[in-house]
C-alpha cells in the first residue's frame, strides 16, 4: 500500500501537492469511487486509479534537460494557450512536469521528470539544493549592496538570502553577476536586486546543483546522462543526511538537562 498522492505523482501526473489538490477537487477516483481524503492508501497492483475519469498507470521514470527560452511558462495547464516548458518536449510520451519554475521571463536550465520524490526534495528550501544564475543587471552595484544580498532582505513574504554572489564583470552601464541560491521564492533574484535600484535585464539559470545547461540552445532539450543523474541523487542524499544530523543536534539540545551554574537554573 503507498499514498494516494504518492502514487499519482510516481505515475507521472504532477508534484504531490498538485496530486493533493486534484484528491481534494474530487478529480481522482480509486475503483470507481472518488476519493478526497489526503491520507489514502492504494494498492498499485489490485486497485484502479483514475484521474477525470482517465486510468492512471505507473509510468517508467524520465529525466530531462531543457532550455527554457525567454516567454515559455513553467505550468502545464495555461488557459490563454501560452507556449508552455512541456510543449518543447513532444518526443516525450511520459507526463512530465518541470522541477521548480522559472518566471516567463527569464531562461535557462530547467528540469522535467515524472520522479515526484527526486522533484520534491530538489525544490524543498529545507535541503539547500543550490541553484546557480547569470543575471545581467541595470548600473553596477557596489560591494555593499552585494553583501547585502548574501546577509538578507527582507521582501513582503519573509527574509530571503543569497548563498553567493560575484561580479563577472560589465557590459556597458550593465553588470553581470554569478548569483547561487538555495531557496526558490517566487521573482526571488529580481525583487531582491530591484530592492537594491538595480533592476534585472536578464536572468539565466545554468545549473540545479552538479547539473549543468552547458552548450544547450535555447528550445532545446536532452535526456540526463546517468552520471548526471547519480550525482543528482548523490546531492539530495548528502542534503537528507545534513538535514537528520542538525535535527538530531537540535533534539538532543532541547532534551539535554540545565547545568547547575547555568543562569536558567532554579
Amino acid at each position: 500500500m503507498q499514498r494516494l498522492n504518492k502514487y499519482l505523482a510516481h505515475a507521472g501526473v504532477g508534484s504531490r501537492r498538485y496530486c493533493d489538490e486534484l484528491i481534494a477537487a474530487g478529480r481522482v477516483t480509486v475503483d470507481g469511487v472518488v476519493v478526497t481524503a489526503l491520507g489514502a492508501k492504494v494498492d498499485p497492483l489490485v486497485h484502479r486509479v483514475a484521474v477525470d475519469d482517465q486510468p492512471v498507470r505507473p509510468e517508467r521514470r524520465v529525466y530531462w534537460l531543457l532550455h527554457k527560452p525567454p516567454g515559455v511558462l513553467c505550468t502545464n495547464y495555461d488557459p490563454d494557450g501560452r507556449p508552455r516548458a512541456v510543449d518543447l518536449l513532444p518526443h516525450v510520451r511520459e507526463r512530465v512536469y518541470t522541477v521548480g519554475r522559472l518566471d516567463e521571463a527569464s531562461e535557462g536550465l530547467l528540469l522535467m521528470t515524472n520522479d515526484g520524490d527526486l522533484a520534491a526534495a530538489l525544490m524543498h528550501p529545507r535541503f539547500g539544493i543550490p541553484k546557480t544564475y547569470l543575471v545581467q543587471v541595470a548600473g553596477k552595484p557596489s560591494r555593499e549592496q552585494l553583501q547585502r544580498l548574501t546577509e538578507g532582505i527582507w521582501l513582503s513574504d519573509g527574509k530571503v538570502r543569497a548563498k553567493s554572489v560575484r561580479t563577472l564583470g560589465h557590459q556597458g552601464e550593465s553588470t553581470w553577476l554569478r548569483v547561487v541560491l538555495c531557496e526558490g521564492k517566487n521573482r526571488e533574484i529580481r525583487r531582491m536586486l530591484a530592492r537594491l535600484g538595480h533592476k534585472v535585464m536578464r536572468l539565466k539559470r545554468i545549473a540545479i546543483g552538479p547539473v549543468r545547461l552547458g552548450r544547450l540552445r535555447r528550445g532545446k532539450s536532452r535526456p540526463l546522462s546517468q552520471k548526471e543523474l547519480e550525482a543528482l541523487r548523490r546531492w539530495v542524499q548528502l542534503a537528507r543526511q545534513r538535514l537528520a544530523e542538525r535535527q538530531s543536534r537540535l533534539r538532543a539540545r532541547r532534551a539535554s538537562p540545565v547545568p547547575p551554574d547555568s543562569p536558567t537554573a532554579t
